[in-house]
């Protein structure tokens, strides 16, 4: 993990109601440079609406958000974006029977020529996906291979090296190992440490202490919309960890776990 302790994003105190829903209940987060910050909680907790406020989705009931220790105010996910905060959802938002390269640059293809004359620059689209892909650990046979013929696992990690090429500075990812196998969940978190590596900050999303114990390097608890508190590596074991999701502790036995008493 990167020495530098400033905060890439920080989430002080959120709420989040709907009507008279109170979805999150003071919420406080952050994720540094070159850290994987492991958010759990089980079905419920709030996770999905906290990834939505997270990234420009929703807009805080009441609450700070900091980007780089300024206070922000997103009015949609591309504001997001452009702050450098990206999100890799479950579904992916991926066309199956395109290419690689397709949907890795759609929205933003690379063109060559002018006025009538310009079109999509496939050499330069092809070049640079089969690098990152490369980078990422994933050797497609050919930068025309369908997206549909990839593995889940690497599915998800042509969506991270998406993110990462276009300038993410915070990369979220919601339950990337959820609906994987044991070998594919193994690429993916391996995809998770390079990213990480390379500087940027990774939201990790998941109800499975396992994977998140894997790569993570602080752990925060998400029960009912509210944080139970935030442990370092080491500071916490799978099972105290699994417990605290499940709501069987009280926050005075979390934070003996925290101060190394238990």
């Amino acid at each position: 993990m990167s020495n530098n302790q400033d905060s890439l994003l920080e989430m002080r105190n959120i709420q989040k109601q709907f009507g008279n829903v109170i979805a999150l209940s003071g919420v406080s987060f952050d994720v540094r440079a070159g850290e994987c910050h492991c958010l759990l909680g089980d079905n419920g907790a709030g996770k999905s609406t906290f990834i939505k406020t997270m990234s420009g989705v929703h807009a805080p009931s009441s609450g700070e958000i900091r980007v780089n220790g300024q206070p922000v105010r997103f009015s949609s996910p591309r504001e997001a974006m452009g702050a450098g905060i990206a999100t890799v959802h479950q579904d992916l938002a991926m066309i199956p029977l395109m290419s690689v390269t397709r949907n890795f640059w759609m929205g933003r293809e690379p063109t060559v020529g002018w006025g009538p004359f310009k079109r999509f620059n496939v050499a330069h689209a092809n070049e640079v996906t089969m690098e990152h892909m490369r980078n990422m650990g994933i050797r497609l046979r050919e930068p025309d291979q369908a997206v549909g013929t990839l593995s889940g696992g690497e599915r998800q990690t042509v969506a991270i090296a998406r993110a990462v090429y276009f300038g993410a500075k915070v990369l979220i990812l919601d339950e990337p190992t959820s609906a994987l196998g044991v070998r594919q969940t193994a690429n993916v978190l391996a995809t998770i440490d390079r990213v990480r590596k390379q500087g940027i900050g990774v939201v990790f999303i998941t109800h499975n202490v396992r994977h998140a114990l894997a790569v993570g390097d602080r752990f925060t608890v998400l029960n009912r919309g509210k944080t139970l508190g935030t442990a370092e590596r080491g500071a916490i074991n799978a099972e105290q960890l699994q417990d605290l999701m499940a709501g069987g502790q009280t926050l005075a036995k979390l934070e003996d776990i925290l101060e190394g008493t238990v």
